[in-house]
């Protein structure tokens, strides 16, 4: 049965950090909301939901998919490339380890989870303003030997990888062309016609849930087969989140 690793947004959720976004207001009790209504789509297809402590301490702890990664049976505790976000791993870790995974760390270097894009055995790596060149060199390092490949690429538009781009089942990848920033990195790639429409949780391989703010995309989706599901994520979008980084996904 898969497993949903999730923390609730914090109150302070408005306070987080902002890299490529102007800040606006944000409503807390309504991301709440909207995180509630994410966590019962998993709920309601048979996924475990493990919920984190409440880390109300740090307003962008939601976002719990930057700070660890899964890779087959190994749990990557990753390390953060804005210093207000390392304190999130003291709750991580015990959580992590209670999944029965083996866990190890990122020992050098900065790494965000969003900057890690899964396809196959091919995990491609974004070399952004939270991840450096040790992160990923780390990284491969855990992963060579596990039969992983490592691919770098660069990430200047968005904050993160998979900011721009997610793949579906199929392997495809998808992204909102002004976000990215060398689309002939992924083949095959598929451009999408909204900037929310580039993230996507694939639930299963012909199931997709994605933001309810792309539904010219949803429909693109649809129309190659998919089912596709929707949820409003619009104050985590505020603070340059998506449906990816809510949640860490163990199958």
């Amino acid at each position: 049965m898969p497993r949903l690793l999730v923390r609730p947004p914090s109150p302070l959720l408005a306070d987080g950090e902002l890299t490529h976004l102007d800040r606006v207001p944000v409503d807390a009790a309504l991301a709440r909301a909207q995180w509630d209504a994410y966590v019962a789509i998993f709920r309601e297809r048979g996924w475990t939901i493990i919920e984190l402590p409440a880390a109300d301490e740090h307003p962008d702890g939601v976002f719990v998919e930057d700070v660890a990664v899964v890779f087959d049976d190994l749990a990557v505790l990753t390390s953060p490339g804005a210093a207000s976000r390392r304190g999130e791993l003291d709750t991580v870790r015990p959580a992590v380890e209670g999944l029965g995974l083996e866990v190890a760390a990122i020992p050098d270097g900065h790494l965000d989870g969003g900057d890690v894009l899964k396809i196959g055995r091919t995990a491609y790596v974004g070399r952004s303003g939270r991840t450096d060149d040790a992160g990923i060199a780390a990284l491969r390092g855990l992963l060579a030997p596990r039969g992983w490949q490592v691919v770098a690429v660069p990430v200047s538009r968005v904050l993160h990888l998979k900011s721009a781009v997610t793949a579906l089942p199929d392997g495809t990848v998808v992204g909102y062309p002004p976000l990215v920033d060398i689309p002939e990195a992924f083949a095959p790639f598929l451009a999408v016609p909204e900037p929310e429409g580039n993230a996507v949780v694939v639930l299963d391989e012909g199931t997709v849930l994605m933001s309810a703010s792309a539904p010219r995309t949803a429909a693109l989706f649809r129309e190659r087969g998919l089912t596709v599901l929707t949820t409003p994520v619009t104050e985590l979008e505020k603070l340059e989140g998506c449906v990816t980084c809510l949640s860490v996904r163990v199958r």
